[in-house]
């Protein structure tokens, strides 16, 4: 267990408060509500937040180098500038018309990189079944250009960091398990074991300045710090059930602000002002800044 300080930022009342991700420039945190169609902004100097309604269900944004975002939504990518309409962009699957996007981020090669699930949203927003294996990731360059990454073998795409340019960690949260990837001459290879953990479910994650990463912990409770060798380094305990993703923000980037949801949850918990919340963890460790879609920071000169 660990001490930190998590503060109850706002008790927003997501059903599925998720990717968070912190705006250098504008010194604000994005983050989208999947079921509830919206992306949200806090601006923590001035206390304001914003929101906007989506087309559809949104499951994830990044931001531009131009300041604008890149948006995942139900089963499209698109463009958008904040308070504008979304611009279509890719169509990643367009053959698996019973999956959706989930997990989205801007990769070091400044592609949106998305996975992909077999959809788990019916009417209403009441949770449906999940009885198939059909994930994928796969990235969205700027032009629209969809590359497939993996087979489609993943119950949940979740986490997306890049330890270094020949290294990809994710996700399958259906598994338990935190997966490591290298990068050869014909893309993602190598898919081995990274860390699994027997409290709650992998969600989404954060790299800090050390090369740890912390991950969500949805179902329970927490937030874990994984060593870059897969251990536990410490658990952060959080005040809802299900934390679902995590980002760095503030002007140090020693702010983790986490997500949650309250979307499956029984009547009496789903109602409680603590599920579906924004809140922030103190740390003595600083983040690293996101990459933004249209700009590579590869060091090699790979290309992941």
């Amino acid at each position: 267990m660990s001490n930190h300080r998590v503060h109850l930022i706002n008790a927003i009342g997501n059903i599925v408060g998720e990717s968070p991700v912190w705006c250098q420039k504008r010194q604000r945190l994005q983050w989208v509500d999947i079921c509830g169609k919206t992306i949200h902004a806090f601006t923590p100097t001035t206390g304001v937040f914003e929101k906007w309604d989506t087309p559809d269900l949104v499951t994830a944004i990044g931001l531009r180098v131009d300041g604008g975002a890149v948006v995942a939504l139900r089963r499209t990518v698109a463009l958008w500038e904040f308070g504008g309409p979304f611009i279509h962009l890719a169509t990643p699957e367009p053959d698996l018309l019973d999956n959706r996007l989930n997990e989205g981020a801007v990769g070091p090669d400044g592609a949106f990189w998305v996975g992909t699930m077999q959809n788990n949203i019916g009417p209403n927003n009441a949770p449906t079944e999940i009885s198939k294996h059909s994930g994928a990731f796969h990235r969205v360059q700027m032009d629209g250009q969809v590359e497939s990454l993996t087979p489609a073998e993943f119950g949940i795409c979740n986490t997306m960091i890049w330890p270094d340019d020949r290294t990809f960690i994710c996700a399958d949260t259906l598994e338990n398990q935190l997966y490591r990837y290298r990068f050869g001459e014909d893309g993602l290879e190598t898919k081995k074991s990274f860390a699994t953990f027997a409290r709650g479910l992998p969600d989404g994650s954060a790299q800090d300045f050390d090369g740890f990463i912390w991950n969500a912990r949805v179902g329970g409770g927490c937030i874990v710090r994984f060593a870059p060798d897969g251990s536990v380094d410490r658990i952060v305990d959080v005040p809802c059930q299900l934390p679902t993703s995590c980002a760095f923000g503030g002007p140090d980037l020693k702010t983790l602000y986490v997500t949650s949801a309250r979307f499956g949850l029984p009547a009496a918990q789903e109602s409680h002002p603590r599920e579906g919340a924004l809140y922030a963890i103190t740390t003595d460790i600083p983040g690293l800044a996101p990459n933004l879609f249209g700009i590579s920071r590869t060091r090699t000169g790979v290309q992941p």
